[in-house]
């Protein structure tokens, strides 16, 4: 099963009906993606093979299509339901994975993206949106949701650490590993939120223990950077 652990969607696929093919054109040009027609579990085809799924019909349809094969929000491949009007595209699943972005780019299209993350709603970064910024992938995903909420309430600071060290954290502390190919991914919102102001802005000196086991018999000091 693929797992994605940024919130680009890069293999995209439009779902629609045959009366609908020629928004469904305008669709997939926008996004780079292909069509494929609607039919009775054809969504099952998509998993592992799409990182996001956008269906050109009735939310309803597309949910009951999508509710038994899901597994989990960072294996599922996001879901964005827009009208054949292109009026709204809304992400239904895997916001942070994908949906959010998915759906701001039908606004070259004059749709209106409904997005109802909270961080988002908020104008705040997530988790999985700041590790895409710096070019990095969650590996304790579960962590997000404790962080996530903690940055509704207010900053959150990211420290890095230059190893080779080893690092214990708490279930409340995300921890994101640059990719070996470093690519960066722009964040969606808000606005105002941009790569450039993830800057290093000071050195803390962290004492960190060394010795046999847990014995802290021989402390060192360690530099770690704090980004703001």
């Amino acid at each position: 099963m693929t797992v994605r652990e940024n919130q680009t969607a890069e293999r995209i696929v439009v779902v629609t009906f045959e009366r609908n093919m020629a928004v469904a054109e305008k669709v997939a040009a926008c996004l780079n993606g292909d069509i494929v027609l609607y039919e009775k579990g054809i969504f099952e085809k998509f998993i592992g093979k799409y990182d996001a799924i956008v269906a050109l019909f009735a939310s309803g349809i597309a949910i009951r299509e999508m509710a038994p094969l899901l597994s989990g929000k960072w294996e599922d491949p996001a879901l964005v339901v827009v009208d054949s009007a292109l009026r709204f595209a809304v992400p239904v699943l895997g916001g942070h994975h994908g949906g959010n972005e998915t759906a701001r780019k039908l606004e070259a299209l004059g749709a209106i993206p409904v997005v109802t993350t909270a961080t988002e709603a908020h104008q705040k970064q997530s988790v999985e949106g700041i590790a895409g910024i710096l070019g990095c992938d969650v590996r304790n995903r579960y962590s997000t949701i404790a962080v996530n909420c903690a940055l509704l309430d207010g900053d959150v600071e990211i420290l890095e650490v230059k190893g080779p060290r080893i690092v214990v954290v708490s279930e409340d502390v995300s921890v994101l590993v640059r990719r070996p190919d470093g690519k960066l991914t722009p964040p969606d919102e808000p606005e105002n939120v941009l790569a450039e102001n993830y800057t290093a802005d000071r050195t803390i000196e962290w004492t960190e223990r060394k010795g046999s086991g847990l014995r802290p018999d021989r402390p060192e000091k360690v530099q770690v950077t704090a980004w703001s």
